[in-house]
């Protein structure tokens, strides 16, 4: 640990790495309501997906970047550099004056945005007990959960009474806040500088791998075949550039990415364990509005409120994991609490009808809890089964992890979504990845294979929650340290 801090002190860095959290979180769902919007001005419907996925894709690749730049120049200036850079694109966003520029712009914001969330919670590993660290990254996972709340809320009111562009008006005095207060709070962070060289050629492999396998899981997930040849190509650049990425990191003197990580047993199961949690978390946050869109025909705002239950239990489920850690000194009994959970939690809504709101909104709630018990508690178990000097880059390397499991659960259960309506004739209700929900209301003779057609959804993500579980009983059981 770098230092230790007086306790008011730590809470000023608490508070605003928690501002920093909020502010790359909410742009993610803040955004989805307004694209009606932004398509009928702009008359473009090809790129609208890309509003989102294009934040995404740039801030999956950014995140390991950011952490290794954070361990060899510190952590303070990197969080300063992304949270101006997120700021300065979103003046970008509310300026353009075409989809092409908001793609672009969105682009750059999610760059910064990779800074702002990767590098707040490795701050937290510097400062902070292992034995503790759970209780602090429960109140990082709760900024994720109000973003979620807020954020369709806000975005929605923004667009109904003002523009779209207020949506991301709102990120500059938000920024700047943000800014301010992350220079005050870390004014006197120390940096242990060395000579080090920045891993210029990892980056560009690494964001061609990633970023082509990204953009392969968004087409897919925006209903292109998996054998479809823009699909292919991407996945083909993606296997070349991971394959590069990983025989230059062999030889590099100073990688990005030190492959000796993934030798940590603790640390890939870790990584598998939020992988599975995202990417249930991401699709279901995506999937079951439409769910209660396209079967009862209830608006944009009721299918808002219906997120509630899955956003309360996962501040829940992380305080509760932290805390409890904190208690034991152990990681394993909250995840594994979480990865049993969870699957029993969605085939309970599988099996429960949408206008069942107080049995389905129980059944979202433990689903919450059991996301929440896990996301922070994974992230405590890598940070304390690496190397001091490592923590940045591993906990980039969660980061990853768990933006890469959020990109796959849309990608996969979107497919597999347009596939079952297609067979049943029922296209129509929409690409819940565009993010509008506004799927067609099912008449009597649709509704039935509706139901059914989303039960055998979510039926296949309790298996893949199985997954996650297996991960879970096979992680080794360790005490955490009280100081470093």
């Amino acid at each position: 640990m770098t230092a230790a801090l007086p306790p008011a002190v730590l809470r000023s860095v608490l508070s605003a790495l928690m501002l920093a959290i909020l502010l790359g979180a909410l742009d993610q769902t803040i955004v989805a309501v307004s694209l009606p919007a932004i398509s009928a001005q702009f008359n473009d419907v090809g790129l609208l997906a890309w509003v989102i996925s294009g934040y995404m894709v740039a801030m999956t690749v950014a995140v390991p970047i950011y952490g290794k730049l954070g361990d060899l120049y510190g952590r303070r200036r990197m969080i300063l550099t992304g949270t101006a850079v997120f700021t300065l694109a979103s003046i970008g966003c509310a300026l353009a004056q075409n989809m092409e520029q908001l793609v672009l712009a969105r682009v750059l914001q999610g760059i910064g945005a990779g800074g702002m969330v990767s590098v707040s919670q490795a701050i937290i590993g510097d400062f902070v007990p292992p034995r503790e660290r759970g209780r602090y990254q429960g109140y990082f996972s709760s900024m994720y959960a109000l973003a979620s709340v807020a954020g369709p809320v806000l975005g929605g009111w923004l667009t109904a009474y003002l523009s779209w562009r207020w949506v991301f008006w709102i990120n500059l005095p938000l920024g700047v806040c943000a800014w301010w207060v992350i220079r005050r709070a870390l004014q006197g962070m120390p940096v242990r500088r060395r000579q080090a060289q920045v891993d210029y050629l990892g980056a560009l492999l690494l964001t061609v791998g990633l970023g082509s396998l990204l953009l392969g899981i968004t087409l897919v997930g925006q209903g292109a075949a998996w054998t479809a040849p823009a699909v292919l190509a991407l996945f083909g650049c993606a296997a070349l550039g991971v394959s590069l990425f990983i025989a230059h990191e062999r030889r590099c003197p100073e990688p990005l990415l030190p492959l000796k990580l993934f030798g940590n047993r603790v640390a890939v199961l870790c990584w598998c364990v939020i992988f599975f949690a995202s990417f249930q978390s991401i699709s279901l946050t995506m999937l079951m509005p439409l769910r209660l869109q396209s079967i009862t025909g209830a608006g944009a705002d009721s299918a808002a409120l219906h997120l509630l239950p899955l956003a309360m239990g996962l501040p829940l489920g992380a305080f509760t994991g932290g805390r409890l850690t904190s208690l034991t000194g152990r990681y394993k009994p909250q995840i594994l609490a979480g990865a049993v959970l969870m699957p029993l939690a969605i085939v309970g809504m599988a099996l429960t009808a949408p206008q069942s709101a107080w049995l389905s909104g129980a059944f979202m709630l433990l689903t919450g809890i059991a996301c929440g018990l896990q996301f922070p508690t994974s992230l405590v178990g890598t940070q304390s089964a690496v190397d001091i000097k490592d923590i940045g880059v591993a906990t980039s390397t969660t980061n990853l992890f768990r933006s890469l499991g959020g990109a796959m659960g849309v990608a996969c259960m979107s497919s597999l979504l347009l596939a079952l309506l297609q067979v049943g004739g029922l296209h129509s209700v929409g690409n819940p990845l565009l993010g509008s929900l506004q799927g067609s209301v099912a008449d009597t003779s649709n509704q039935a294979h509706l139901t059914q057609t989303f039960s055998y959804l979510l039926l296949a993500s309790a298996g893949v929650a199985v997954l996650g579980l297996v991960a879970a009983l096979v992680l080794p059981d360790r005490q955490l340290r009280g100081h470093d």
